[in-house]
């Protein structure tokens, strides 16, 4: 079984990327991909653990874009495998996003502070070293100070983006990212499209367009996606020959999703590490 899509506490899961690989282990993965947002600081922990766990590792980051459509933008997460973590264009969009995440959760903190028991000290309380930090830890801390039951209901409610405490952050558009993750030799995958319960998603069109533009695949199989949409995806991936992959989004006891519980053909994962810069680790 192949699980193309796990965080880990260097962005907003709640394992380390060794638990996440023991974890991939226990549920009898035989491929992992680490895909933490807008970082790869998680990448030697996870290779260190390919021997000791026997789980192969894909190398991966969670790109946070935005989509120009009509009506304004559209938050669209574009997955990028086996990618060279030094490219210099990619390395600076990344590095830029993840400054303006902190500049974001600060205002967003100073925001949630005048009506509840908050402060940005509680936020990093829950943010581990060297972590992307984002709306997770502000859910976190939201239900550590007895505000939020969990983070479901935080992200429901006030860290909602109708939410007056709501603050975007920075992010590429999502075809020039599509662009830079192919220039630094990665294979570039639209991450939940039809996740509706997160807001708007993208049009068919806007999917045909950043196929032109070079993305790779489309995650189908997904906690997010009813079957329809499911079933939908699969024949919009194939119309365009675009690669259908399953992944379960894994957060740890961040989320409900548990890993391997979607999971991606192996057909798939050898024409990713056939296109990819990088190679998957094997034990």
């Amino acid at each position: 079984m192949i699980d193309l899509h796990t965080h880990s506490r260097a962005s907003d899961g709640t394992d380390t990327p060794r638990q996440v690989m023991e974890a991939a282990a226990a549920a009898g993965l035989a491929t992992v991909a680490l895909t933490d947002h807008d970082t790869t600081s998680g990448w030697a922990d996870a290779a260190a653990s390919v021997a000791s766990t026997g789980v192969a590792l894909v190398r991966g980051t969670e790109i946070s874009t935005r989509a120009t459509v009509p009506g304004g933008g559209l938050s669209v997460h574009l997955l990028a495998y086996l990618h060279d973590p030094a490219h210099p264009a990619l390395l600076t969009e990344l590095a830029r996003t993840r400054d303006d995440r902190v500049t974001r959760a600060r205002r967003m903190a100073e925001l949630l502070a005048e009506d509840f028991p908050l402060t940005w000290d509680d936020v990093v309380a829950q943010t581990h070293d060297g972590a992307t930090v984002g709306r997770p830890h502000l859910a976190d801390a939201l239900v550590a100070a007895g505000v939020a039951a969990d983070r479901d209901e935080a992200f429901a409610t006030m860290l909602h983006p109708g939410a007056r405490y709501y603050v975007p952050h920075y992010a590429p558009d999502t075809a020039d990212a599509v662009r830079a993750v192919l220039a630094a030799g990665g294979v570039p995958v639209m991450a939940h499209p039809r996740a509706g319960k997160r807001g708007r998603v993208v049009t068919e069109e806007t999917i045909a367009e950043l196929a032109d533009a070079g993305l790779a695949g489309l995650e189908v199989d997904h906690r997010d996606h009813e079957d329809a949409d499911r079933r939908r995806l699969a024949v919009l991936a194939a119309d365009l020959g675009l690669l259908a992959t399953g992944s379960s989004d894994y957060h740890g006891t961040g989320k409900l999703n548990r890993i391997g519980e979607n999971v991606t053909d192996p057909d798939v994962l050898s024409e990713i590490e056939r296109r990819g810069r990088l190679e998957v680790l094997r034990p």
